[in-house]
This record gives structure tokens, C-alpha cells and sequence, in this order.
């Protein structure tokens, strides 16, 4: 069973996520939080295999709860999927960097959100479509002299480019023909290459140097 923890605010919103995951035959709900400061205690406590955030919570919001749970140099990171009202730009960036495993609006709908989890389960990270497609938008025009390919291989290029637009390891095993250990090898690869610590932050790489079209 997938051991899923909710923080958000709103007992009606918690609620909702609650029936969401404990309709699914894989899934189990393990603990509600309505503020930062007691979603923290809580992950740390039950050690849920997936926590889905909101940002703006009292006490504590969501992005410093996620960076003290998944952020840089924490030995045993939970995966978090941040689940909010707000696709700010800004809240985007900080929660990739804080080492989010997805983002998603609440407005998804119930099947994007048990995909976002199975996806963080499995090592997958799934960003909102209409996300990815803004912080396209706004990124900066790459440098001129070329695209910074990061001393990766072509092969692992084309696996980067694919994850970073949300395709599962499956997915792009089928799409470049290859078997899904071997993107896993790529992926594995390309992390010690650019020093990402998980896909999100492959993600992000990919983005801000406009591989993705």
C-alpha cells in the first residue's frame, strides 16, 4: 500500500484528497495536517512514502515545510507533491528547488492527482501541463554560443528532454525504443553529470536552457 499524508488548511480540501486516495485499492491515508509546523511532525513521524502539500498554510507555508522535509542535505527526503491555488512563477521555482517529486493545481482533477502519486512513488515527477507550458514562457533566451548540453551524451539528451516533458520511464523507453532499465541508467547518469538530486531538478535543468520545445 501507498501511505499517503494531506496538509492543507482547508478541513474541505483534506477531506476531498482523503476520499480521493482512499478510493484507490493501492493507497491508504495516513495522516492529515491543517498547518506547516504539524505536517512536519507528522512526515517525520509516520514516514509516508508520498505527502501532498498545499503552499499557503499557517503557521509554516508549504515550500519551507517541503525544504526542511526534501530540500538540500536532508539524508532521508520525502517525496512531496505540491498540490496548490497558486501556480506563481516563483512558487514553482522554489518548490523545484526544494526538491518537490510534482506540482499540480487543485483544479486537476482526482486522476492527475493519484497519477502524481504513483509517479512520485515510482521515481516519476508529474508538473501540471499548464505549468510546464508557463515556465516555458518565461524562461530567458539561452546564451548565445550555442545550448549548455551539460557534458551529457545525445542519447541522454533525448531522455532528459523526454522527462522533462512529464513522460514516465515507460513512456520513453516505448518512445526511443529502448527498455526501461536502460533509461534508468540515463537517468542515474545524467544526475551525477549535473548534480541534479532527483528528475524535478533534471526537469528544471532541461527548461532553463530551452531543450524542451
Amino acid at each position: 500500500m501507498i501511505r499517503v499524508l494531506i496538509a492543507d488548511d482547508q478541513a474541505m480540501v483534506r477531506t476531498g484528497f482523503g476520499m480521493i486516495i482512499g478510493a484507490q485499492p493501492d493507497m491508504e491515508l495516513v495522516g492529515e495536517a491543517a498547518d506547516g509546523v504539524e505536517a512536519v511532525a507528522l512526515a517525520r513521524r509516520l514516514k509516508p512514502d508520498v505527502a501532498l502539500f498545499d503552499i499557503r498554510m499557517p503557521k509554516m507555508d508549504g515550500l519551507e515545510a517541503l525544504r526542511l522535509l526534501a530540500g538540500p542535505g536532508v539524508a532521508e527526503p520525502v517525496r512531496v507533491v505540491v498540490v496548490t491555488t497558486f501556480d506563481l512563477d516563483e512558487y514553482v521555482h522554489t518548490a523545484l528547488r526544494n526538491g518537490a517529486a510534482g506540482f499540480l493545481l487543485k483544479d486537476s482533477g482526482p486522476a492527475l492527482l493519484v497519477e502524481a502519486v504513483r509517479a512520485a512513488v515510482s521515481g516519476d515527477a508529474l508538473i501540471s501541463p499548464s505549468i510546464t507550458v508557463r515556465l516555458l514562457e518565461h524562461l530567458s533566451p539561452p546564451a548565445p554560443g550555442g545550448i549548455d548540453d551539460g557534458g551529457l551524451s545525445p542519447r541522454e539528451l533525448d531522455v532528459v528532454k523526454l522527462a522533462a516533458r512529464g513522460l514516465t520511464n515507460a513512456e520513453i523507453a516505448t518512445q526511443l525504443f529502448i527498455s526501461v532499465g536502460t533509461v534508468k541508467t540515463h537517468l542515474g547518469s545524467v544526475q551525477t553529470k549535473l548534480g541534479a538530486r532527483n528528475r524535478v531538478e533534471i526537469a528544471a535543468w532541461a527548461w532553463e536552457r530551452r531543450l524542451v520545445g
